[in-house]
């Protein structure tokens, strides 16, 4: 017996539990993923070529019958037809956190096809507004050389700030809120486990801090869980980086169903005709 790829969600996405009318929703970073996160980013990738692996793990019972061993396929793989980029999903048994939430996308680039290693990747838990992690796997399919920094740290900052985003009083060239103060976005220490090829990264004890990555992340309350977290190494492209930042704090509606329990009261609706 074969379990479902992605038990948490409904076999149809257009028909959610509970028969859900979709919506127009707003604000996009408070809106979570529809429960549609891989179906969104996959198809995106599908549009743009990529291919896909499922890596399967399967799990045998005790005494159990050969026909009723479970497979579970906990790793699809997605794969740029230069090779030089890929995506990674993984469901929620992994150990990997961000924000207390296990991660659901991982996407890496290296510099050559030769390279055996990731020159940076980037990390999305669930929840994460699908439209924002497209946006950067648009921008980073477009790149001719997804490892080769193109613009300043300054072009994130400016991307929320187009949006009504707000700089931060004390770091302003560093960080940015949403006017409701729950979504923020920083440049600074890079959580543990972050892959990054930077030497400096590689080189740093345990007690030092390596080069400064992005991080961004919705806190509906204080001091409540993250809805959501995502994390970019110190060798993201800044540009890819604010490619992410635009389409998040973009104050475009989205289409949703399923709402995120933790801030339904923050979202402002209409009826999708």
């Amino acid at each position: 017996m074969e379990a479902p790829l992605y038990p948490d969600f409904p076999p149809d996405p257009s028909t959610p539990p509970g028969g859900q009318p979709a919506c127009w929703v707003g604000p996009r970073y408070l809106a979570g993923d529809d429960g549609r996160l891989y179906d969104m980013v996959a198809d995106t990738l599908a549009d743009l070529g990529w291919t896909s692996l499922t890596i399967v793990r399967g799990r045998h019972e005790p005494d159990e019958e050969p026909e009723d061993r479970q497979v579970l396929r906990s790793t699809v793989l997605h794969i740029s037809p230069d090779t030089l980029r890929w995506a990674q999903w993984s469901l929620a048994d992994e150990p990997f956190q961000l924000g207390d939430l296990p991660i659901a996308w991982q996407i890496s680039a290296r510099a050559e096809a030769s390279s055996p290693l990731a020159q940076w990747s980037a990390y999305f838990t669930r929840d994460v507004p699908g439209e924002a992690v497209a946006d950067f796997l648009v921008a980073l399919d477009a790149r001719d050389q997804p490892a080769v920094p193109l613009a300043g740290s300054e072009l994130v900052l400016d991307a929320v700030a187009a949006h009504g985003w707000l700089r931060d009083i004390d770091q302003p060239q560093a960080a940015a809120t949403d006017p409701t103060f729950t979504s923020h976005i920083s440049l600074g220490e890079v959580p543990p486990l972050i892959q990054d090829a930077d030497p400096h990264a590689l080189a740093a004890e345990a007690d030092e801090t390596g080069p400064d990555g992005w991080q961004a992340w919705a806190e509906p309350a204080l001091g409540a869980p993250c809805l959501w977290a995502a994390s970019f190494a110190a060798s993201v492209p800044h540009d890819l980086v604010a490619a992410f930042a635009a389409s998040l704090s973009s104050t475009a509606p989205v289409l949703r169903r399923v709402l995120p329990e933790a801030t339904q009261e923050r979202l402002l609706r209409a009826p999708a005709i």
